[in-house]
């Protein structure tokens, strides 16, 4: 339940702060006083979005603050989901900035509005004339019956499948469009691949046979190259090999003389040792060079064969090519991979379908064992409301069709009189006959609900007198599971509250402010006069507010 509401800087609002009781409270005023404004800056707590127009001198900050009492409604959970800290009188604050940024925080971390909506969904039912049509909508409807059915469990598993199944419809939907893609693709694709596969390339080919072919072209220039550097370095007298002997053997004499020539003497020795495996490598070379017209033509098809793959697949190297066959073996091992992840998205829906039929069916009988709970709660409230022939015919349509909650289709049939025939809620019953099933509804929901409080914005449109007097009783009665306000201009309803608020609108430094006073015994009476006779308070008024109070 919400223990207090504090306001400042909003709308007609400076500062406000006001505490409520449990149990069953009215709030009374004059139209246009600012009881929309309390239900406004309230709806920005639970979560509404919020801008500059809310506040009321646009240089100072908008606060708004609501304690509630939430240890016996089981939302530990909500919080540890959320990472909140969990305290048996929550605070919600709303701050809206002068640079029209809102803050929102629950027990002093910062959240987003969803969480706060999430959060609100658990706290208050803020009805309004508004809610009162939404009556005729399916949806609302569902939600009726749903909650007499106690069906939420249920619904809540039934909602978790559903959602896995339309996943795996989606899933399915996206494998098969790429599987007609490939298929589509699949002849070309396996041509340009035997293409690849045929050329059996490998990684760091090209350059070995680009070197080969420089190599094979060249043989006799690079022949007898190799045949003049083995000659000069082995020509008997003036070779060089012969040379660097002679030079080392000198300097190997002078060599215990100094460092210098030992020196000396260690990098010709070097030298020579080089020069003769330079030698060798030399006569391995010209051995092996040879003139080979077949090899010379095959590594040149070969390369030919890797320049035109290249340039069809508009790459440079044998890498880029393996990878471009790598993703066409892929693509046509993918088709039958994919038909294998297809068979077994299938074999999954009609599993989920299993699953979600049976929690269908369930609800379904659930919905059907209400129907007769519900529609005879509905008459036994409406009757003393003046609509003593109100008959409720409820159908449930059962559909192959997977909605959000179920299978069914509802249609909400109602008769107002005897021998009538019945009609769709939403075209037969009047603003008043609305206004008064609403009330029925929420009566009956009060016993199901296990919300902490409901705030009713003038449910008794197009009502009076007697019938008044037992909504009143109603509203009174809903009190005793949970906590209830009524907005209210009917006397007869503000005489049953435990607690009653007047709102008013005062002038303080030539500026229009409203303001919320809870009313004593007699100002009570005073003001439950006033509404039965105007502003001109007679005797008969009085007696008359002091009998609905008693």
């Amino acid at each position: 339940m919400i223990v207090s509401l504090s306001i400042e800087n909003f709308a007609l609002i400076e500062k406000l702060s006001v505490r409520f009781s449990d149990g069953f409270s009215v709030i009374t005023g004059e139209t246009g006083a600012g009881k929309s404004i309390l239900l406004g800056a309230l709806g920005l707590v639970l979560g509404k979005r919020a801008d500059l127009s809310s506040l009321k001198n646009k240089e100072e900050k908008c606060i708004i603050e609501a304690h509630f009492q939430i240890k016996n409604y089981n939302l530990q959970s909500f919080f540890e989901t959320n990472d909140l800290d969990y305290e048996e009188e929550t605070i919600i604050r709303r701050e809206i900035l002068p640079s029209g940024k809102s803050r929102a925080f629950i027990n002093d971390t910062p959240v987003n509005l969803n969480e706060l909506q999430e959060l609100s969904n658990y706290l208050i039912d803020i009805h309004s004339q508004h809610q009162t049509q939404e009556l005729s909508d399916d949806a609302v409807q569902f939600q009726i019956i749903d909650s007499v059915a106690s069906n939420w469990e249920v619904i809540a598993n039934y909602t978790l499948n559903l959602k896995e199944y339309k996943k795996l419809n989606s899933e399915l939907k996206s494998k098969k469009e790429l599987l007609q893609a490939v298929v589509k693709e699949q002849d070309y694709n396996a041509f340009l691949l035997d293409e690849l596969l045929l050329a059996n390339l490998k990684s760091g080919e090209q350059e070995v046979l680009e070197s080969q072919y420089e190599k094979l072209n060249n043989v006799e220039f690079i022949k007898e190259n190799l045949l003049k550097s083995l000659s000069i370095a082995n020509e008997e007298q003036f070779g060089v090999l012969q040379n660097l002997k002679e030079i080392k053997l000198s300097i190997q004499k002078i060599a215990p003389f100094s460092s210098e020539f030992n020196s000396l003497n260690e990098r010709v020795s070097s030298i020579l040792i080089e020069f003769d495996d330079i030698e060798k490598e030399l006569n391995q070379l010209s051995e092996s060079v040879f003139s080979s017209p077949e090899e010379l033509e095959a590594t040149n098809e070969k390369l030919q064969v890797i320049y035109s793959l290249q340039k069809k697949h508009q790459v440079n190297s044998v890498d880029g090519l393996l990878e471009i066959q790598n993703d066409l073996d892929a693509k046509v091992v993918s088709v039958v991979t994919l038909e294998s992840e297809i068979s077994s998205i299938e074999n999954q829906i009609a599993a989920s379908e299993i699953i979600l039929n049976d929690l269908a069916i369930k609800i379904h009988e659930n919905r059907v064992g209400a129907i007769p709970i519900l529609t005879s709660k509905l008459a036994l409230i409406l009757e003393p409301l003046g609509m003593a022939n109100a008959r409720f015919d409820i159908q449930l349509t059962p559909k192959e069709t997977f909605y959000a909650n179920g299978k069914d289709e509802i249609q909400f049939l109602f008769s107002a009189n005897k021998g009538s025939d019945f009609g769709l809620l939403k075209k037969v019953a009047s603003g008043g006959e609305m206004s008064r099933i609403m009330l029925a509804v929420k009566s009956v929901l009060s016993q199901y609900s296990k919300l902490p409080t409901i705030i009713f914005d003038e449910i008794d449109t197009g009502v009076s007198g007697e019938i008044a007097h037992k909504m009143g009783e109603i509203l009174k009665q809903m009190s005793l599971n949970m906590q209830v306000f009524a907005i209210t201009h009917l006397p007869q309803i503000a005489g049953k509250g435990k607690e009653h608020f007047k709102v008013f609108k005062v002038i303080k430094e030539n500026q229009t402010q409203s303001e919320l006073k809870l009313l004593t015994r007699d100002e009570r009476v005073i003001e439950i006069a006033q509404m039965l006779s105007g502003s001109t308070i007679s005797d008969s008024a009085l007696n008359h507010a002091k009998e609905l109070l008693n």
